[in-house]
């Protein structure tokens, strides 16, 4: 994989030179493409192994998917020949890689403030029958990129682990700031004990599936738990343009010759008449579906 990975590279700057990075081949990058997701599984949203039918290769079209992965824009961009235009951190853009995320279209947002700049970037994105990528949830929904959140935890577990060997764990078993958050409610009710939770923070995932097979918690609050609150964005770029929603997922292990992964691809949308509110319960609601 690493092999490939570099062949194609090496030929993409022996054709084009350093200099035209910015105009990235498409043809190429989808030799890299087959390189790199040669072992996804994708669904529709039938369950089946398919999902042609729910991408949009013509108009105006938001996906939103859930973020627990820096791969995660890749999974809605192999399977359409459109460019998607990602609405991605600014922090993104100050690095090394900027020429990177500025080749693939994506647009620089700034998360400190109301920025009304890559708004207006969007919007014309789709006037322009263009794709727009969103995660809806605003950021990485995994606790492990959260430095502060990471040292509050690690405080219950300095005298066992490294700092880095902590963070290791936490991102091993993908837990999410949404079900640490989860988890603190859970003791606040009573529902659980503070031992409980320090127990079992670094596993938040298993240890929420446990308490719905001891009916401590609902299923349906479980599969809330995977998920972040959504911010409006999405649907309010899709309500202004009259674009379609394509909600996506993955689900399972991200690694090499992983079993469980897929990538699952709903059904499209529109808000049309619905409010804000209701088209992103919507939204959440078909996230979830595709979750499970």
């Amino acid at each position: 994989m690493k092999e490939e990975f570099v062949t194609v590279y090496k030929n993409y700057i022996d054709k084009y030179g350093v200099d035209s990075q910015i105009r990235m081949c498409i043809e190429e990058m989808s030799e890299l493409t087959k390189a790199l997701c040669k072992y996804q599984r994708y669904e529709g949203s039938d369950k089946q192994k398919t999902c042609r039918e729910n991408v949009i290769e013509e108009g105006p079209v938001v996906y939103c998917g859930n973020h627990v992965h820096i791969l995660d824009q890749c999974s809605i961009i192999f399977p359409t020949k459109r460019m998607i235009h990602y609405m991605a951190k600014k922090e993104y853009f100050d690095g090394p890689f900027s020429w990177f995320f500025k080749a693939c279209g994506c647009i620089s947002v700034d998360r400190s403030i109301h920025d009304g700049e890559a708004k207006k970037k969007a919007l014309e994105v789709l006037n322009n029958n263009q794709a727009l990528g969103i995660f809806p949830e605003g950021t990485r929904n995994m606790i492990h990129c959260k430095e502060d959140r990471t040292k509050e935890l690690y405080k219950h577990y300095e005298d066992k682990y490294t700092l880095k060997e902590f963070k290791k764990i936490l991102k091993k078993n993908f837990a999410r700031v949404s079900q640490i958050d989860f988890m603190k409610e859970l003791v606040e009710s009573k529902k659980i004990t503070e031992k409980e939770f320090i127990d079992n923070c670094m596993d938040p995932n298993s240890f929420l599936k446990k308490l719905v097979k001891k009916k401590k918690i609902k299923e349906n609050e479980y599969y809330d738990t995977l998920f972040l609150p959504l911010k409006y964005g999405a649907v309010s770029f899709a309500q202004k343009t009259d674009a379609y929603i394509v909600p996506f997922v993955t689900r399972g292990t991200y690694k090499m010759f992983s079993k469980d992964f897929v990538i699952a691809i709903g059904k499209p949308f529109k808000v049309g008449k619905m409010t804000l509110e209701q088209a992103n319960n919507k939204l959440r609601k078909e996230l979830i579906d595709l979750i499970k």
